[in-house]
């Protein structure tokens, strides 16, 4: 074979090496970053799943809150009673 035929062989077979070897890892950073991708989603799943139920109790907050403003309602007029009685007091 001639020596120049022979040395583009070679430099053929090497390219081709440096591409299957890109290739590859290529390939196995896709695979990793589907892995990582695949993780999150299931995280960020969860984290879904458990705002859903942290939520499922909303209802009750209309409740509360009408609870909540007649214990409010309740302290003022008692605040407001001790003020008169406490004024009548010390005068």
């Amino acid at each position: 074979m001639d020596p120049q035929v022979e040395q583009l062989w070679t430099m053929a077979n090497i390219l081709g090496l440096v591409v299957v070897v890109a290739v590859a890892a290529l390939l196995t950073l896709l695979v990793i970053f589907v892995h990582r991708i695949r993780v999150r989603v299931a995280a960020i799943k969860a984290t879904l799943i458990a705002t859903k139920n942290n939520t499922a109790d909303t209802a009750l907050i209309t409740t509360t809150a009408g609870g909540v403003e007649a214990v409010l309602a309740e302290g003022l007029e008692h605040h407001l009673f001790l003020g008169r009685v406490l004024d009548k007091v010390r005068s």
